[in-house]
């Protein structure tokens, strides 16, 4: 990274988002360190999109953008190709006005339509077709994974779901209870620590000594303001994972920032509709904390070292029981 700038205002510039001495201040950063490219941390409107990179010399992203970016990279499932698509046409829509706009000054005399305008309306007409496919694709997928869970339902088996913030360590806590519970004993889900590695829901079923097992689900990591279109994209995915029979929220107690990160979670959670009262509490990464860490009253684990992973797997089995009511 070539530098950060940040400015404190009551509102964003209509026109650039930033004010008139930052977005000169921005011009002469960029003239000396020569990136390929500035982020802005916020979604801009395509008005501010369009001045942006008429007054600066390098490309513009915003957050939507860079996370759509990452999103697609991570992709690897139908469905959550399909998810990315939606959500990048849905962004990409509005922000067709400007670039049609300047091409439909191109060979268009007076009381007739450009070539540019045409493009722009087949462009609209192409996005839109597109978008109701997706949805309509994305409607069938939804119905066969209701129909598995109902049937999942009428069997009697239990369902678990691991959510948290991005990078708070579900995949690798999924992987450590596959190791203990699962019929392979390997890990079932790539892990790093790359922000939202996970976009794909993986499940696996779990056994347990004194239980019929039970299935857990590894789902994406949310994100502070995370995109509406992306919210949009996934709201079926994520609120499968709301409607488990339980649902942990995986915390990363070695971020200086866990309690915010958790705040977002439980709002996120709260928007889906969630039952509070199926939400466990699990703190993950313990051995990253040092050792005059203060003592702290709640589930500790770490995926790593395998501590606290029995005492995790046996509030698991209480909860499902119905032996442990209150959230936790």
């Amino acid at each position: 990274m070539a530098g950060s700038l940040v400015q404190t205002q009551q509102r964003p510039n209509n026109a650039t988002y930033i004010g008139k001495g930052k977005l000169e201040e921005l011009r002469e950063l960029l003239d000396r360190e020569k990136p390929d490219l500035a982020v802005f941390d916020h979604e801009l409107t395509p008005v501010q999109m369009r001045n942006l990179e008429d007054r600066l010399p390098v490309r513009i992203v915003d957050r939507t953008m860079l996370i759509l970016d990452i999103f697609a990279q991570r992709a690897h499932s139908r469905e959550g190709k399909l998810q990315v698509e939606l959500a990048a046409l849905a962004y990409r829509l509005p922000r067709l006005t400007g670039v049609g706009t300047e091409l439909s000054r191109l060979g268009a005399g007076i009381g007739t339509r450009g070539a540019g305008e045409q493009k722009l309306e087949m462009d609209r007409r192409y996005i839109r077709r597109r978008i109701q496919d997706l949805r309509r694709q994305l409607g069938k997928i939804e119905k066969t994974r209701s129909l598995h869970r109902k049937s999942r339902q009428r069997a009697g088996i239990k369902e678990v779901s691991l959510v948290g913030y991005t990078n708070a360590g579900k995949s690798s806590l999924f992987n450590a209870l596959c190791r203990m519970g699962h019929s392979s004993g390997h890990d079932q889900a790539e892990a790093d620590s790359r922000l939202f590695q996970t976009l794909e829901t993986t499940t696996r079923k779990i056994g347990l000594p004194h239980h019929p097992g039970f299935l857990i689900t590894d789902t994406v990591g949310f994100i502070q303001n995370l995109p509406h279109h992306l919210v949009q994209a996934f709201r079926s995915t994520l609120e499968e994972a709301a409607r488990a029979d339980l649902i942990v929220h995986v915390i990363d107690l070695s971020d200086p920032q866990y309690l915010e990160k958790m705040r977002v979670v439980e709002m996120v959670l709260e928007e889906l509709g969630a039952d509070q009262g199926k939400i466990m509490q699990v703190f993950t990464k313990t051995d990253l904390l040092p050792e005059s860490a203060p003592a702290f009253e709640a589930l500790l684990v770490s995926s790593r070292t395998g501590e606290g992973m029995s005492g995790l797997l046996n509030a698991l089995t209480r909860r499902l029981n119905g032996e442990e009511s209150d959230a936790t």
